[in-house]
């Protein structure tokens, strides 16, 4: 019972991943019928602001220090943050070790111009064209956005500490009453699905109880009508468009800690990602975020070793497999909705 627990917590970790960035996934399309391959080098993006905020916070120049002296007698110079100066030595210490959470200030700015910068530059002059084509330059887009990140940053993974209070790991079989030490989680790792779910539930909130969200969603259903009705649809949907990378942004910045961020994550998570997608059903929000939490479990069960001692290699190919037999007797995902890219 406890290895089940750890693998199901495993699979929400995963699955959290997995259904914020399908959810951008779905926003987008189901607002602006635009098949984004970029999407996954937006959470690339989100997680190197993560990296920026802990430069930005740690950028230090030199200082004497006259505690400290060489083997002559003379004074030593030592890095202090130029933050320290700013607001004090406790306080910048403080700062330094919230660098993740804090990036949240500058992974929802940056987020929201990169969507509007990426939509108006150019998927704006795509939505009429046929989804090969919105593929090809979108996945162009990504290769682009990845190498730039590879050009400033390098090609090493950059490890984003977490706070030091929730770098420990926690003894959730006490609380559940097994043995103690039988179900060792890490804190950040159960913070970050705390973290997804508030996300998740914040964006379901918006398009369900304010008033553009209900625009949105009738924009979704017949874009015509409400644009009869003197309601400027694109422009919503732009901002909906930031809005999502926003999401994959902050789902990339709180996953640093976990994953040291690199220029190739984003491609790494973008495939599985559009699987969740057409698991859950095109255009689907509550498919996507069902279909990433049920495969994100279901590969960490795969990834048991009694598991992959009868089946070698299946925690690789489960997601895909899963996707077969759903598309198989499911065509058009577990909640996917009549019409969507049936044309």
């Amino acid at each position: 019972m406890d290895a089940i627990i750890l693998q199901i917590l495993n699979g929400l970790d995963k699955g959290s991943a997995y259904a914020l960035i399908a959810l951008g996934l779905t926003l987008i399309f189901g607002t602006l019928g635009v098949v984004n391959f970029a999407h996954g080098a937006l959470f690339m993006i989100g997680a190197f602001c993560a990296v920026t905020m802990q430069r930005l916070l740690t950028w230090s120049h030199l200082v004497v220090d006259p505690t400290r002296t060489d083997f002559l007698g003379n004074p030593m110079q030592t890095e202090v943050p130029y933050l320290a100066s700013l607001v004090g030595v406790d306080t910048a210490q403080a700062m330094i070790t919230w660098a993740v959470p804090l990036s949240i200030i500058l992974v929802i700015p940056v987020m929201l111009f990169v969507g509007w910068a990426m939509e108006r530059g150019l998927i704006k002059h795509f939505y009429k064209r046929p989804h090969a084509d919105q593929i090809l330059v979108t996945f162009g887009l990504a290769i682009v956005l990845g190498e730039i990140i590879r050009a400033v940053y390098g090609a090493n993974p950059i490890q984003s500490p977490a706070p030091a209070m929730f770098s420990g790991s926690v003894d959730i079989g006490t609380y559940l009453g097994f043995q103690p030490n039988a179900v060792v989680y890490p804190i950040w790792r159960l913070v970050y699905f705390c973290f997804s779910a508030v996300i998740i539930a914040a964006v379901f909130a918006f398009l369900q109880f304010t008033t553009f969200g209900m625009v949105v969603r009738a924009g979704m259903a017949d874009r015509e009508t409400v644009g009869m009705l003197g309601i400027d649809i694109d422009k919503r949907f732009t901002l909906m468009f930031g809005l999502a990378a926003a999401v994959a942004g902050l789902a990339g910045a709180m996953y640093a800690p976990i994953v040291s961020p690199n220029y190739n994550m984003g491609m790494d998570f973008l495939v599985l990602s559009f699987v969740v997608v057409v698991v859950g059903g095109m255009g689907s929000l509550p498919g996507a975020v069902l279909a990433g939490f049920l495969l994100g479990i279901l590969q960490g069960f795969a990834s048991m070793n009694e598991v992959k001692a009868i089946l070698p290699g299946i925690d690789q190919i489960i997601i895909y497999v899963v996707a077969i037999i759903i598309l198989l007797t499911r065509p058009r995902g577990l909640m996917g909705r009549a019409g969507v890219m049936e044309d």
